[in-house]
């Protein structure tokens, strides 16, 4: 492909990309993916090009763009050399005309930058959330140990136990390791909020929201395989991905259970005051993972956000049920939005008298409202907030 054709080629996938967050349809990466596989001429060199253009404009651009075209231009700026390929050639852009509209920049749409900015968020931090992230692994106790994990790159040694880092794109996935089932995917800042439950062999753990089980893994590791560990949820698709997760890993004590939406505490009543601690990783906005999914802001309407908050007073609830006298409930989201995070402990605090916010002993983050918020710019994470919470005996 000429540089001029990757252009136009990052142009398309743009405006399918575009179109699909408005619509609520598939994901950027999944487009990428199909555009990729209908093009097959396209070399490895020519498919990295065109994605880093793809998500450079992504990027670039606050609110949703109207145009591909109109992102490439906000992406290009004034470079003269970038704008040159808009040259009209076979299989290029056509030239550009100097009255046609190019996208706005910033971090967001404005009623949402406003609402980071209101929730604490400085410029500095929200431009942090558009930077690309880096790769963080957790080695898998239960298999292996940092220091002697045999791996076909030195990785970053981070903070917590068993983290390392390594550069954007590492095929980590390709690695005997991976397969093998001793190393997995995860955020730094995420294995911080799992080491905030601070699970112990023996207990009986209850991860409320568990999705496809990321945090479930780490909890397993961290109580050696031994007491009761519970994996539920409400998404049938995402918790099957969960038992062949767990079987690489060796993580055996892991039962999954799938709840009826609103039925939840009917399903989980056998353990109802009974777990030592429960999880609600609860489902948000994600505006903490902005720097894998730029195009995830185009897609939040205010709306969302105030269901997102509704959800998780009522997740907040239910966990609450579950837990025995002395026990803990550990809320995080990957927002950095108040609204679901620092607003939604303190009122249910409020509600709930007889539970009280304990700190939370981390070397990462900073405390924000009864938790613990983290940054990209700040700690080199997602953004999370985290709490912890204890009922009196």
């Amino acid at each position: 492909m000429t540089p001029a054709a990757r252009v136009q080629s990052a142009i398309v996938i743009l405006d399918a990309i575009i179109d699909a967050a408005r619509s609520n349809g598939a994901p950027a990466d999944r487009i990428m993916a199909d555009w990729a596989k209908a093009n097959r001429y396209a070399g490895s060199k020519d498919r990295r090009a065109v994605r880093e253009l793809v998500y450079g404009a992504i990027r670039d651009c606050g609110p949703i763009p109207a145009t591909g075209r109109a992102a490439m231009l906000r992406h290009f700026g004034e470079d003269a050399a970038l704008r040159a390929l808009f040259d009209g050639s076979n299989y290029g852009p056509a030239a550009i005309d100097p009255a046609e509209p190019v996208a706005k920049g910033g971090v967001a749409v404005d009623w949402l930058a406003n609402l980071l900015a209101k929730s604490g968020i400085s410029r500095e931090e929200g431009e942090s959330l558009l930077e690309r992230a880096p790769l963080d692994i957790r080695v898998n106790a239960l298999k292996a140990d940092r220091g002697t994990v045999e791996l076909p790159e030195a990785g970053e040694t981070l903070a917590a136990p068993h983290a390392l880092r390594f550069a954007t794109g590492t095929q980590v996935e390709q690695w005997p390791a991976y397969r093998e089932g001793r190393i997995e995917v995860q955020d730094h800042g995420s294995q911080w909020a799992c080491a905030a439950v601070k699970a112990q062999p023996g207990e009986t753990i209850i991860d409320l929201c568990a999705g496809a089980g990321g945090k479930t893994l780490s909890l397993a590791a961290a109580m050696d395989n031994r007491g009761t560990l519970i994996a539920s949820d409400t998404d049938k698709r995402r918790m099957g991905n969960l038992p062949p997760r767990a079987e690489r890993a060796g993580a055996g004590i892991i039962e999954t259970v799938l709840l009826d939406p609103g039925k939840e505490i009917e399903t989980l009543a056998d353990y109802r005051a009974k777990a030592d601690a429960v999880l609600v990783d609860a489902p948000c906005s994600g505006t903490g993972t902005w720097r894998r999914n730029p195009e995830a802001r185009w897609r939040i309407d205010r709306k969302q956000i105030e269901n997102y908050a509704e959800a998780q007073a009522r997740l907040l609830d239910i966990g609450s049920q579950l837990v025995k006298p002395g026990g803990r409930l550990v809320y995080v989201t990957c927002s950095l939005l108040d609204a679901e995070g620092m607003d939604g402990i303190a009122a249910f605090l409020t509600s709930h008298p007889a539970w009280t916010a304990q700190p939370l002993d981390l070397p990462v983050g900073r405390q924000h409202g009864a938790g613990t918020r983290l940054t990209p710019y700040h700690d080199g994470t997602d953004g999370f907030f985290i709490a912890s919470l204890s009922l009196a005996c």
